[in-house]
């Protein structure tokens, strides 16, 4: 069967497009333990996924959108770009402060010998940069 110029553009272009945005998934080794969703009108398909696989779902939720389907509900504008980048910068920064003191918890377990809650789970990529590249002064809770 042979297809046309233009019948193998469209498909090159849908091939290039799946790649772009589903490749991350394929090399995923184990389920997130959760996911942060800025919109969840349009991102409706990722929240269905997530409830199907029990993974909790973080949300910015406007007066639009339906909080049944979000397990940590967090009020605002999920139309505007500085609140967006305000409530993600401090969810980062959470992240960024409990994996530091998780690291220095699992450091001060491994002096002692003790088995550690979070050792049995292996460190991210990502997680061990942010670790890294933190201060390292101790985290104040």
């Amino acid at each position: 069967m042979l297809l046309t110029k233009k019948e193998l553009l469209v498909l090159r272009r849908e091939r290039e497009k799946l790649h772009k945005n589903l490749d991350g998934i394929r090399n995923m080794t184990k389920l997130p333990s959760a996911i942060w969703v800025v919109d969840t009108k349009k991102e409706h398909l990722a929240v269905a996924e997530a409830k199907k696989l029990g993974i909790p779902v973080i949300a910015i939720l406007d007066t639009n959108c339906d909080p049944d389907e979000v397990d940590f509900k967090i009020p605002g504008n999920d139309d505007a770009i500085r609140s967006i980048g305000l409530l993600t910068r401090v969810i980062t920064d959470a992240i960024a402060a409990g994996l530091q003191a998780r690291s220095s918890v699992v450091k001060e377990e491994a002096k002692t010998e003790a088995p550690a809650v979070a050792a049995n789970e292996p460190l991210a990529d990502w997680e061990k940069e942010v670790i890294d590249a933190a201060p390292t002064t101790p985290v104040e809770a």
